[in-house]
């Protein structure tokens, strides 16, 4: 399997390399040059195989030269979760919750970001590569905390954390600086998601500081799901969940099924797209935004706006003016033409809104559906799914589940991506349900659990009381600094 740049078809790379580089040089994506496709025997036969499985020949026909470490790999990853890593839950009628956040950070990120570092390591064995990859991390709250958590420790690794400053909820704050090893480093940067990760963004192609690591036998690549390899893991629960429908005979196989998806960078829905691309039999894929809805009317417009204003909600893993994983949609909407999607990229950087063509913009609205939810439908969502069907969600699954009673097929079933645990938001979630939060984040956790009997995570249970070890924030100029710092502390260890 041969990948190549959304920006330059030229730069071809093994899968193996698009792994270990994250990004090309240009600044472009990389994708596959063909999907695999399954056959409907072949998805029946997942029906009932444990979920590493599934997962191994997913991402085994994207890296077939990991082939054979695959099954372990993915039995080491999935090992760490609290039984099944994505359980699929009736709601009520033709309505599903696929929970994601059965991991060790309770994020649907750890799904990918637990793999990933054998993949990684994997790669890097097999193109010889004895360098140190230092990884650079932007993160809107849950990417940060499952990066360190995956990469902690890992020989031959290190993790760079940059977060917006007042930009994630305490808990996922707390989660991220009180990360131990001596491979890790956080800091909080002045500026909104979008800043962090542009600046972060700009590293990857920055030749200055490429060759200041160079000196220190580091490299750079990627947790983001702009690393293909973060990304393919995710495709694997779009066909458990479709497999878990059947075996329980809730649909007939080759029936159509929705899913919807909160949607910020636009990674988690852009797998759903792959695993469409790969013969599973997808409806529509629902974009859920919140009020940042730029991928709504994205959706329903063809032009993409990044000109407007910011704001700060409830989901703050969704607060996200710049879809990254978008490029490789646009990519593939345009019949691949890389040097179209470069321009529109360069546009985007320059002016903040490019426009697909009518003819474009068609095609997407055949698998896409869009919509978004204000905070207040948001907090009603958290209350009706816990009054009228005693069961909790946190903010960012409530703007999937209010977007998907707009915009679904009645039908249809239809699979609400869950994508963090509530326990994550308490305050929010305890305001929603018309309980007052404590203003004390181990307390609004006890308390949640008394009032809904959803047991608190021991990991959470005792987060407030770890060591604050990074307290930095820094400006956006300073991020390439910072890297270099770290870099050098890695080099005297």
């Amino acid at each position: 399997m041969k990948f190549y740049s959304t920006r330059n078809k030229k730069a071809e790379v093994s899968g193996a390399e698009a792994v270990c580089r994250g990004i090309s040089d240009e600044g472009g994506l990389f994708v596959p040059q063909s999907f695999p496709e399954f056959s409907s025997e072949q998805i029946k036969a997942f029906c009932g195989e444990p979920y590493e499985n599934v997962a191994a020949q997913v991402i085994g026909e994207f890296l077939p030269e990991l082939k054979n470490e695959l099954p372990e790999y993915t039995r080491a990853a999935y090992s760490r979760f609290d039984g099944d890593p994505a359980p699929l839950v009736k709601v009520f009628d033709k309505t599903y919750v696929l929970e994601l956040w059965h991991g060790p950070t309770h994020a649907f990120k750890d799904i990918a970001l637990t793999l990933l570092p054998y993949l990684l390591q994997g790669s890097k064995k097999l193109l010889g590569n004895l360098s140190t990859t230092l990884i650079p991390v932007a993160t809107s709250g849950d990417t940060g905390k499952a990066a360190l958590e995956g990469f902690s420790g890992v020989g031959g690794t290190a993790v760079a954390v940059f977060y917006p400053d007042g930009g994630v909820s305490d808990l996922q704050r707390l989660q991220m600086i009180t990360t131990e090893g001596d491979n890790v480093f956080v800091s909080a940067v002045k500026g909104n998601f979008d800043d962090a990760q542009t600046a972060v963004k700009k590293a990857f192609t920055d030749t200055e500081l490429k060759s200041a690591l160079a000196k220190l036998k580091i490299e750079l690549s990627s947790a983001n799901s702009i690393n293909f390899g973060r990304l393919a893991p995710q495709i694997t629960y779009y066909f458990t969940a479709y497999a878990d429908l059947a075996e329980g005979k809730q649909i007939r196989f080759g029936d159509k099924v929705d899913f919807c998806v909160p949607s910020g960078n636009f990674g988690d829905i852009l797998a759903g797209y792959y695993a469409l691309k790969m013969g599973l039999p997808v409806g529509r894929l629902i974009c859920a935004s919140n009020i940042n809805n730029v991928l709504a009317d994205f959706i329903s417009t063809g032009t993409y706006d990044a000109r407007r204003e910011f704001r700060k909600t409830s989901s703050p893993s969704m607060d996200i003016l710049v879809s990254s994983n978008l490029e490789r949609l646009v990519f593939d909407l345009s019949g691949e033409n890389d040097e179209l999607t470069a321009s529109r990229m360069a546009k985007l950087k320059e002016e903040g809104v490019y426009s697909l063509t009518p003819h474009e913009a068609e095609a997407m609205l055949r698998v896409f559906a869009a919509g978004y939810a204000s905070e207040e439908e948001v907090a009603d969502t958290v209350a009706e799914y816990f009054d009228e069907y005693g069961y909790i969600i946190d903010p960012h699954t409530a703007v999937a589940a209010a977007v998907a009673a707009k915009t679904r097929d009645d039908n249809t079933p239809v699979v609400i991506l869950s994508t963090a645990s509530p326990h994550k938001f308490a305050a929010s979630v305890l305001k929603a349900i018309e309980e007052r939060p404590t203003g004390n984040e181990l307390k609004d956790l006890q308390k949640l659990e008394e009032v809904t009997a959803l047991e608190v995570p021991e990991s959470l249970i005792n987060l407030p009381t770890k060591e604050k070890i990074f307290t930095d924030c820094i400006e956006l100029g300073d991020v390439n600094g910072t890297i270099i710092a770290f870099a050098e502390r890695l080099g005297k260890k």
